[in-house]
């Protein structure tokens, strides 16, 4: 097999992973041109892996092991893409994100500081106060914006606005995570992990006064009970519980809509079919927290997500507002 048709072949296999784990993802690099569209789905495949890893059922110390080794696979494929020798090995997925160094020299702390922050989920840390969850968002997902940015194009006329893009693409990731935690709460607090701060959680009366987020385990069966005990606001009461865990979900909402108002003034340091991808993925997004938002009744219940055809319709006013 030639590398030409390698490299192909590796990019397809990272764009069917990317077409069937992440619609809301796919909805907006759709709309970028094809090398860059290509670039972003190795990426994703890359994050993927890494977060199936911190997400599985493995052991503790196996999961810890798996990181580290793919810690040194990111850091030989990178060094092989810098110095443009061969990779070694046939995994697809590092075959075409070392094209994609190649062609968009991607920023490598930043996907190091990926596996870090799957490292803090597997190593159960919990947050006491918005300041402590922070760096965790901003790995998880911050550094996947920086990378992302990387790829996009900015405007001619953006001049030496680069830096400032990097502080809204890292910005702009937080706001997308913070609406992630909002929309598994449940799910979480059944997995064992809490990613709303204690401050929050006691203030909210989900957990009692003096109680800490940690260790996480007592934490997220103090969440998931009080999501079991407000269970009634689904079927339209107004139990004490049930209108403290909406006040929570509303109270972390706006705080995540803040981020976005901020993070998506990067659009406009971007060309415009980078912008119409950012407005397309950012908008499924903020439309999703909007409807959590309004609905809290739904985030408790379980996870909570928008139809295709919304979905397209989001993308598709992204694509309008990116040609503004």
């Amino acid at each position: 097999m030639s590398a030409t048709s390698e490299i192909a072949d590796a990019y397809a296999h990272c764009e069917a992973i990317t077409r069937s784990q992440a619609a809301n993802f796919f909805y907006g690099i759709r709309l970028l041109a094809r090398e860059r569209r290509q670039a972003m789905c190795a990426v994703y495949a890359f994050a993927r892996r890494v977060d199936d890893i911190g997400d599985g059922t493995l052991e503790h110390a196996e999961k810890l092991r798996l990181l580290d080794r793919q810690s040194r696979a990111l850091t030989t494929t990178l060094a092989a893409a810098a110095a443009a020798a061969e990779l070694p090995g046939d995994d697809p997925v590092m075959v075409a994100l070392a094209d994609a160094q190649q062609r968009f020299p991607l920023p490598a702390d930043a996907l190091g500081e990926l596996i870090e922050g799957v490292r803090m989920d597997v190593m159960g840390v919990t947050y006491e106060s918005f300041e402590d969850l922070l760096p965790y968002c901003r790995r998880v997902a911050g550094a996947i914006g920086r990378v992302c940015l990387a790829i996009f194009g900015l405007r001619e006329d953006a001049g030496e606005d680069g830096v400032r893009a990097e502080r809204l693409a890292d910005d702009l990731g937080v706001a997308l995570q913070l609406t992630n935690i909002l929309r598994d709460v449940r799910e979480d607090a059944e997995n064992g992990r809490v990613y709303l701060p204690a401050e929050d959680l006691r203030r909210f009366g989900v957990i009692a006064d003096g109680q800490h987020a940690q260790p996480a385990a007592p934490a997220a069966a103090a969440v998931l009970d009080a999501l079991d005990r407000a269970s009634t606001l689904a079927a339209g009461g107004s139990t004490e519980d049930a209108q403290q865990l909406a006040a929570l979900v509303r109270f972390q909402s706006e705080r995540a809509a803040q981020w976005f108002d901020h993070g998506l003034t990067l659009t406009e340091l971007l060309d415009r079919r980078s912008a119409a991808c950012v407005l397309a993925m950012a908008g499924i997004y903020r439309r999703l927290l909007e409807r959590i938002e309004a609905h809290p009744q739904e985030a408790l219940r379980g996870r909570v997500s928008l139809p295709a055809h919304e979905k397209a319709w989001v993308a598709a006013r992204g694509m309008l507002g990116a040609g503004a």
